[in-house]
């Protein structure tokens, strides 16, 4: 091959990447940026979710990560409420589903972020589609499901995936890595 032939191969090749580059960020979706901060991750504003029941926050049942997509696990963590305790928004959101799935009543916002956040179970007159700010009222404690007016089952998807909702509430404990020897 010439030398004015290998650089035309060059210039098409980084042509390409580039073109390539640029039409996986456009196609996208915008995400804001999410960081670890003290055991807890918060968005791209600063901001740290909040709990979505009053004080004490006792976790009766923590997430465990199931060991493929449809292992046995528990994908969220459950935490101690009383029959009709108020559940409040634990970020800004929008409502994404407002009713009864199987036998229990369940909430789920989204966030501006992609991520997915299910409470239940959870009575709610919030319609599908309402803003709600981090910290509003959006439901009240019920029965149904595992938990049983004992406990609100929390859950977080991102991109699918079953994630620990300690990591935006704060309370995980960082990891500690220790020598091989």
């Amino acid at each position: 091959m010439n030398r004015s032939a290998h650089s035309a191969v060059k210039v098409l090749v980084l042509a390409g990447v580039l073109i390539v580059m640029l039409w996986t960020s456009s196609a996208a979706p915008a995400r804001a940026s999410l960081r670890l901060v003290e055991g807890s991750v918060q968005d791209s504003t600063g901001s740290r979710w909040v709990w979505p029941v009053p004080p004490p926050h006792s976790i009766s049942r923590g997430f465990q990560a199931p060991a493929t997509r449809y292992s046995a696990g528990h994908r969220g963590i459950d935490i101690a409420a009383g029959a009709g305790e108020p559940i409040s928004a634990p970020t800004d959101a929008v409502v994404h589903f407002s009713g009864r799935v199987v036998d229990r009543p369940v909430l789920t916002l989204e966030t501006s972020d992609g991520l997915l956040i299910s409470m239940e179970p959870v009575d709610s007159s919030v319609p599908s589609g309402a803003l709600v700010a981090k910290g509003d009222v959006i439901a009240t404690s019920a029965r149904g499901g595992h938990c049983d007016a004992a406990c609100v089952h929390l859950g977080v998807r991102r991109d699918g995936e079953y994630v620990n909702p300690l990591l935006f509430l704060g309370g995980l404990e960082r990891a500690i890595l220790l020598p091989l020897t």
